[in-house]
């Protein structure tokens, strides 16, 4: 390891003289980087320099600290890591299958502040004790998530969730175990029929992956337009327009929130508009769009279907208290045509748990709610519920009942 330091600590001045960028000059770092290895096992054979061990594992650990993101580079290239995240410098979690795991991994202070601000650098953003929370994209497509103190009690909390592809469709989905072959045909239909779609779930459901395999379902010719905090939707379409929320300046001005992107999305000639996740105020912007006949999806964090639907309710409120429940309730049930629910179980696989319709109308302040599939014994099977606009189906060509005949419980 005193090798491999002394090295890093050549080559990092090398980088520096020659005003080489890792992130943009990739093959010329790298030649340097193999260059500086070998020059310096020669120099260390005649004696006065620690011995390199093993030359092209130096080589590798060179890389990843000049270029790569250190110790945890290993974590990035471990395609069955799915998210890293660091409680403190020696306290590094991974999760595999959905399982987490605390690592081997000992960083110090300094090296988990350096590792955030090179993580920050390509997206622009940053984190100070103006701004203590920060989320970015990394080049690979990885989200990153910083906490530090004060609003954390004495360390930086680094979490990263990785893009790992493992469904880009329907299909996809049925083969991992996440949806039945019955239930993906039928959410496939809705989606070209354009029924707007809910997504629900806890926090590393597959949220984000069964919204982006619902949204390959989409005809070719539409227009997608794209809300999100951070850029995390990939949308296999050619005609895609993707926004990301921007975070206020030193000055505390300039910043960009979720419910100013749906209603900028709206001035886009978008054919769908699909939100990454509300939370807030910005529900009330997409039911006035959905409600207004454009077709879309998005996300939100609840525990089931009706849940979901119960929280659609109450976050429009948050607008401001010239915004009513005799507004919300009616405009919820009028927008929301189905509720896709997933949940990350036990074992580390991630399932739907439920689809649900919604018909359409309200009996004493409750959205009424339909299944249309259900888990039972371990089996998403077919339940007695039908979606709306049935007409739309038929538009699109699809016979809902035929989707829906088969298997009925």
């Amino acid at each position: 390891m005193d090798a491999v330091r002394t090295l890093e600590v050549e080559v990092r001045e090398l980088i520096r003289r020659s005003g080489l960028d890792p992130a943009r000059d990739e093959t010329a770092v790298r030649r340097l980087v193999r260059e500086a290895v070998t020059d310096y096992d020669e120099r260390s054979m005649h004696g006065g320099l620690p011995v390199l061990p093993d030359v092209d594992a130096a080589s590798k650990s060179l890389w990843d600290s000049v270029a790569g993101f250190g110790l945890l580079q290993q974590y990035f290239d471990d395609p069955t890591v799915e998210e890293i995240w660091v409680n403190e410098p020696s306290r590094v979690f991974v999760a595999r299958d959905g399982v987490a795991e605390l690592t081997t991994t000992l960083l110090t202070h300094d090296e988990v502040r350096d590792l955030v601000e090179r993580m920050l650098k390509s997206s622009g953003r940053r984190v100070d004790l103006s701004s203590p929370f920060v989320d970015a994209v990394l080049p690979d497509g990885s989200r990153l998530h910083v906490v530090i103190p004060d609003i954390t009690r004495e360390h930086w909390y680094v979490n990263i969730r990785k893009f790992v592809v493992k469904a880009d469709t329907m299909e996809d989905l049925v083969r991992l175990g996440t949806v039945s072959a019955q239930a993906a045909r039928f959410l496939e239909a809705a989606v070209a029929a354009g029924l707007n779609i809910l997504v629900a779930g806890g926090t590393q459901a597959g949220k984000t992956t069964l919204l982006n395999c619902l949204a390959s379902a989409i005809p070719a010719r539409e227009r997608v337009v794209t809300c999100e905090e951070v850029f995390e939707l990939r949308i296999p379409h050619r005609d895609v327009a993707a926004m990301q929320c921007r975070q206020p300046s030193l000055e505390g001005t300039g910043e960009i929130p979720l419910r100013r992107l749906v209603k900028e999305a709206l001035r886009m000639r978008p054919s769908r508009i699909i939100v990454g996740e509300v939370r807030q105020a910005e529900s009330l912007d997409l039911l006035i769009a959905l409600n207004s006949g454009l077709p879309g999806m998005c996300t939100v964090h609840a525990n089931s279907a009706r849940e979901a639907v119960t929280k659609m309710c109450t976050l429009p409120l948050l607008a401001g208290e010239n915004v009513s429940a005799r507004f919300v309730l009616p405009t919820v049930a009028a927008s929301i045509d189905l509720v896709v629910h997933a949940a990350l179980e036990r074992d580390g696989r991630r399932r739907v748990r439920e689809i649900a319709a919604v018909p359409g109308r309200v009996e004493g302040d409750v959205v009424e709610i339909a299944d249309v599939f259900v888990r039972r014994r371990e089996e998403l099977v077919r339940a007695d519920g039908f979606p709306p606009h049935a007409e739309r189906f038929e538009r699109a060509g699809y016979d809902v009942a035929a989707l829906l005949a088969q298997g009925t419980s």
